[in-house]
């Protein structure tokens, strides 16, 4: 038998092999530690202290279960888009895209059905493929062409957006013509009541869509793929992952949830116009995705944070709505968070390396 050796002895003297000195780390430390490791920290406290702050200032009308469930109605669109640009950003790429695929997808779900008289069912499928076709566009060209994202998803903002007008010679197909010939269209704008709140189909998938997505992020190869290739492309390469595929399959997934929100907007507005392309539904969503401390910068976030970003909005828009205060301060509030956003993500990666 082997004679034991002094490292030996002292493994087996000890209680631990090693462990990491914390003595002496400051408070403020301990806190910046703890918002790295819990990237939806931030945007709750900021949105519980949001709600604090306007309950305090409106009163009880605010807490009702009918102002609540009328803010999360009204960031159900808004939220999903929200959750595709989390994927995007989270490769470090940025689609401002978003919000005319969804336009021009709800357009070809709309003419699919009531114009051309396809069943609804039909309708919708090909509205999805438009989307993620799209997407998958997107995806090639940053992954293949290795062209910066901001100017491909520029590019093909600006050609989807004039392919929408020219399809649909701008008219609108009215509510009532989708209540008659395709009800199933309206599917998400279905309310029911639990207790004296009202919600709708919309706000369930949003919720059931965020955490089908936190899922796979965090509990799956591929979900921890997509955070490689954000933090950093090469090292993710060398490691064995194939960056290409991931990027082509998150741009294709973020067309295709994109096309599923203009599916939850019909139902939500009712009729189906091509001009809501001009509507800033994109920049609503990357406001969501930022505030919700998903970093710019890529490999950083947690797409709970997303949701509680759109939250944030919808929060304060609703609490400004209600004290009668000039739309402008919506505007420049939205701004200050967005600012504070990114500088407190910027905060936390530098205490933390």
């Amino acid at each position: 038998m082997s004679q034991v050796q002094e490292f030996e002895k002292a493994i087996s003297s000890s209680d631990s092999v090693a462990a990491f000195d914390e003595h002496g780390t400051s408070v403020v430390k301990r806190i910046q530690h703890f918002l790295h490791s819990t990237p939806a920290a931030v945007p709750l406290i900021v949105l519980v202290l949001a709600i604090a702050i306007f309950g305090a200032t409106i009163g009880g009308r605010f807490f009702s279960s009918y102002t609540l469930t009328l803010i999360l109605q009204q960031i159900a669109i808004v939220g999903i888009l929200g959750a595709a640009q989390t994927l995007v950003i989270l490769t470090a790429g940025i689609d401002l895209s978003i919000g005319v695929i969804m336009v021009i997808s709800a357009v070809i779900m709309g003419n699919c059905a009531v114009t051309y008289g396809l069943p609804t069912l039909l309708a919708v499928v090909i509205g999805l493929a438009a989307g993620g076709a799209c997407g998958l566009l997107n995806g090639l060209l940053v992954a293949y062409m290795k062209l910066p994202p901001f100017i491909v998803t520029l590019g093909t903002w600006n050609i989807v957006m004039a392919t929408n007008f020219i399809y649909s010679a701008n008219e609108t197909i009215r509510d009532a013509d989708v209540d008659v010939q395709a009800p199933l269209l309206h599917l998400f704008g279905l309310n029911f009541k639990v207790g004296t709140a009202v919600l709708t189909l919309g706000v369930v998938a949003m919720v059931v869509l965020v955490l089908i997505l936190w899922y796979v992020l965090n509990h799956t190869a591929w979900g921890r793929h997509v955070y490689a290739v954000g933090d950093d492309p090469e090292a993710a390469k060398l490691s064995g992952i194939q960056t290409k595929k991931v990027l082509i399959a998150v741009y294709t997934l973020a067309g295709l949830i994109a096309a599923f929100a203009a599916w939850v907007s019909i139902g939500r507005n009712g009729s189906i116009s091509p001009s809501a392309a001009v509507t800033d539904y994109n920049l609503q969503a990357i406001t969501a995705t930022v505030i919700g401390g998903i970093s710019l910068f890529g490999g950083r976030g947690s797409i709970l944070g997303t949701l509680f970003g759109a939250m944030i909005v919808g929060v304060v828009s609703m609490g400004l709505n209600m004290m009668g205060a000039d739309p402008q301060w919506k505007v420049l509030l939205t701004g200050v968070l967005i600012i504070g956003a990114v500088a407190i993500d910027q905060w936390i990666r530098k205490v933390s390396v």
